[in-house]
């Protein structure tokens, strides 16, 4: 009797210790694939454009054209059309708003986002200086809570008739204001990948702080206007704020 019971608490004992191996394994197992996983990212990675380089007679002549006359010639459109104007009337919030669509703003962010890849794969500290100074001037234009729209930011009581009274208002009709913050964010996205400089990318965070927010469960919803959905947003790669745990994805993510 004292034999069997010894018998069956050595078989307890082992079977216990077979169970915790087991456990142990299926656990090491998991945490492998997660590292294994982590480590796999995507399955297919892209290939950074800044490690293409071109030789050709076709795209390369294109694309020095590209660096040397039409990246050029946009900043002067924007400067000449008005679209700097706004940020800078935004800023001192006095004026009238000079341009005629409330998305005018992003053509300065486009033009940012394009002369940012160029700068990835052809210095020039000219280039680099001088979208250090448009930036400012974009930073200025922010307001206190990140809202950054200059339709609106000029002249509060009398804002772009597309606009309408208060923010977010006519964001399904036609206020553009996410459309707007998605090429933002964009062109942040792209100048900091460039330069690693976050002198634009705090502007784009803070701004997307202000929109997580305002939009979501239980909250304001808008998907914006627009072939982009309002909001492409920063990429995942992108570094986020401490402040900010969550960001806007877009939908296909």
């Amino acid at each position: 009797m004292l034999h069997s019971r010894s018998n069956t608490k050595t078989f307890c004992c082992t079977l216990k210790l077979e169970i915790m191996k087991l456990l142990f394994f299926l656990a090491a197992i998991c945490f492998s694939s997660l590292v294994y996983a982590q480590g796999q990212d995507y399955p297919i990675q892209g290939v950074p454009f800044t490690n293409v380089k071109l030789t050709d007679k076709f795209w390369l002549p294109r694309i020095e054209t590209n660096r040397t006359v039409t990246i050029p010639a946009s900043f002067e459109r924007c400067q000449s059309t008005g679209r700097v104007k706004n940020f800078i009337m935004a800023a001192q919030k006095e004026g009238k708003f000079c341009t005629t669509f409330p998305f005018d703003d992003t053509d300065i962010y486009k033009t940012l986002e394009g002369a940012a890849f160029s700068l990835a794969v052809h210095p020039d500290p000219k280039l680099d200086a001088y979208l250090d100074s448009l930036i400012r001037i974009i930073g200025n234009a922010q307001e206190a809570d990140g809202y950054l729209y200059t339709a609106r930011t000029i002249n509060p009581a009398a804002p772009h008739s597309w606009a309408g009274k208060e923010r977010w208002e006519k964001e399904r009709e036609l206020s553009h204001e996410l459309y707007n913050a998605g090429h933002l964010y964009e062109a942040a996205a792209a100048h900091y990948l460039a330069t690693k400089k976050k002198n634009l990318l705090d502007i784009a965070l803070k701004n997307a702080d202000l929109v997580c927010a305002v939009f979501g469960p239980g909250k304001r919803h808008g998907a914006g206007v627009g072939e982009r959905r309002g909001c492409p947003l920063v990429p995942p790669r992108t570094p986020r704020a401490p402040r900010a745990p969550s960001r806007l994805r877009s939908p296909s993510e």
